[in-house]
């Protein structure tokens, strides 16, 4: 008996042993501190790069200085400290000129975090850092950069913001600056050649300029387009339009011929014109004189890009009574709708699937209460379909605590 008691205790610590055993565990590398340093990094290598443009008088135009909300502004003071004309006589009055290069303000739970980059990388810059009180944190000092009231006040300059602050005298002559631009460079794959900072750079793809489905980022317009090399070919009575960001091959719309006090109206979910009450016959019971909703207009038989706010059979729209906007969000009832989801709800759920809503753009996510403060995915991995879909993680599980049912699914 005692012989048996102490094979099962052999037993029992050798499988203690190998569950608990450090060989046996998965590492798993943290990679949050690394994308917030990354992000960090960008935006006051974006404002820096804004600031030294205004020095050089020359125009610095990225895709960073609007996601960031980056401004640069020229103000000068008189000797009383008070915002004066920066073209008033020199002799007259003593001039204080400053460029003062500012961002948006970063999450309070990020200032540590901006405080490594600014000591990393900007030890030497005693006029850019971080504002708190009117004083700009710089890295590697302990001194203070106190910012005038008057820059202060004119700017609504508040705490979390990153403030580059330049004092500088106006020369009596100007003396011509030749830019350098360093030379070509063959970037490897899985980056792409961009001319930032002023020299050409081999930088990751922007995922916060990606557009879903068939659109591009264009720099100019600063908004998604349609990519026309992913225009398909279409039979010879079809045409080739953008719906929900994507390319479809639709017929032409037939022309509709409605009776007295009814309007054609497309019909978004079958792509067929439809007779509908007029507008102007149906008596307006809210306070809105008319609603600014998602409605097609156009001439019958041509081919229209559909708007967002046409909603689908799978959204309700949902007006504001202040500003008479209508708005498509998700609608969690239609869930059994076949139209938009194919199968019963329950058979994509358990630990490794779950459902999610096609979010197509950021507008759309920004009017949809269910998912504020939630990072919804814009990838090749969620569809964009404005319908419910199963995200099936396959040996992997959903991230319960990013995900949000029935909105957002995300694998771990």
């Amino acid at each position: 008996m005692n012989i048996f008691i102490m094979i099962l205790m052999a037993m029992f610590m050798m499988g203690y042993f190998l569950m608990d055993s450090p060989n046996q565990k998965v590492q798993q590398q943290e990679t949050q501190y690394a994308i917030t340093q990354s992000d960090l990094r960008t935006i006051a290598q974006c404002a820096t790069a804004m600031h030294n443009a205004q020095i050089n008088g020359t125009e610095f135009q990225d895709g960073c200085v609007t996601q960031n909300g980056i401004e640069s502004h020229f103000i000068c003071l008189n000797d009383d400290f008070k915002i004066t004309n920066c073209d008033a006589n020199k002799k007259s009055k003593e001039i204080f000129r400053y460029i003062v290069t500012i961002t948006a303000p970063i999450d309070v739970q990020k200032y540590n975090n901006m405080m490594e980059i600014l000591e990393e990388y900007y030890a030497d810059s005693s006029a850019f850092g971080l504002l708190q009180d009117n004083a700009i944190m710089a890295g590697g000092t302990t001194n203070k950069k106190i910012v005038p009231d008057a820059i202060a006040e004119k700017l609504n300059l508040q705490n979390g913001q990153l403030v580059y602050l330049t004092h500088y005298e106006t020369p009596d002559t100007l003396l011509p600056q030749a830019r350098q631009i360093s030379e070509n460079i063959v970037c490897p794959t899985g980056t792409i050649k961009t001319f930032r900072f002023g020299r050409w750079q081999c930088v990751a793809h922007n995922t916060k300029t990606d557009c879903g489905g068939d659109m591009i980022w264009d720099s100019g317009q600063q908004q998604c387009v349609p990519d026309e090399s992913r225009k398909p070919l279409c039979a010879s009575n079809q045409n080739a339009v953008i719906v929900d960001d994507i390319w479809e091959c639709v017929s032409p719309f037939d022309e509709k011929t409605c009776p007295n006090n009814m309007v054609a109206r497309l019909n978004y979910n079958t792509l067929e014109w439809e007779c509908v009450e007029e507008p102007d016959s149906i008596k307006d019971t809210t306070k809105c004189s008319n609603l600014v909703s998602g409605g097609v207009y156009g001439k019958f038989g041509t081919t229209l890009r559909l708007p967002q706010t046409s909603c689908t059979e799978c959204e309700k729209a949902i007006t504001d009574p202040e500003t008479c906007v209508t708005k498509c969000v998700p609608d969690v009832t239609k869930l059994e709708n076949a139209n938009c989801y194919p199968d019963a709800s329950t058979q994509c759920s358990g630990p490794t699937r779950a459902i999610y809503f096609g979010f197509p753009s950021r507008e759309y996510i920004a009017n949809t209460d269910a998912v504020t403060n939630i990072a919804v995915p814009l990838d090749n991995n969620h569809s964009q379909n404005r319908k419910f879909n199963c995200m099936d993680c396959g040996t992997g599980v959903i991230d319960t605590e990013k995900s949000v049912y029935p909105f957002v699914a995300i694998c771990k």
